[in-house]
């Protein structure tokens, strides 16, 4: 698996938390270990990206947490994007 950034790992735990999800579901979707999990659950519940619910026992993404999924999206599809246009301008 390649380096992942910050912003990597914190959209993969927003995607697995976007229908709720327990801390184990979201692990593992998100390929991190534990201690790395609570760490970026912590952070990301202190800026309201993803929510706690207490009757469940599961996190979910919020609004906010979704707005910056789809930003995320969309610049990684731009990304992509360019780069595809890099390496046919190379050809």
């Amino acid at each position: 698996m390649r380096y992942r950034s910050r912003t990597d790992i914190v959209s993969q735990i927003l995607q697995a938390a976007e229908h709720g999800s327990t801390k184990t579901k979201i692990m593992y979707k998100a390929f991190l270990s534990y201690a790395q999990l609570k760490e970026y659950l912590s952070i990301l519940v202190e800026n309201g990206l993803v929510e706690y619910e207490e009757g469940s026992k599961s996190y979910r993404t919020t609004q906010k947490g979704s707005m910056f999924l789809r930003t995320y999206n969309d610049m990684d599809g731009l990304i992509a994007s360019g780069d595809a246009l890099t390496a046919a301008d190379d050809r």
